[in-house]
């Protein structure tokens, strides 16, 4: 346990920020989820809507430093090309 009043300080706001840091990626994951749906109906349409709501959360994602930047342009790449392939 902590014992300097600054480390006690930080230790409270490490667990502000998990908490925070646990809604975003958890909203994130939605987004991605809900894309994945829609491309698992078959609709193009609503695929690529769901795709355009998520982008923007997936690099806030990133610029927040929850998940590195490689791998929400691997998500993001991939989950395109499945739309694609939909359309063809």
């Amino acid at each position: 346990m902590a014992n300097h009043k600054s480390a006690k300080k930080r230790i409270r706001r490490n667990e502000s920020f998990e908490a925070i840091n646990r809604d975003r990626r958890s909203r994130i994951r939605t987004f991605i989820k809900k894309v994945e749906m829609a491309i698992a109906k078959g609709d193009e349409g609503a695929a690529r809507d769901a795709l355009k709501m998520a982008q923007p959360e997936m690099h806030r994602g990133v610029t927040k430093g929850i998940f590195h930047k490689n791998t929400m342009s691997r998500k993001l790449s991939r989950l395109s090309a499945r739309i694609k392939a939909l359309a063809a």
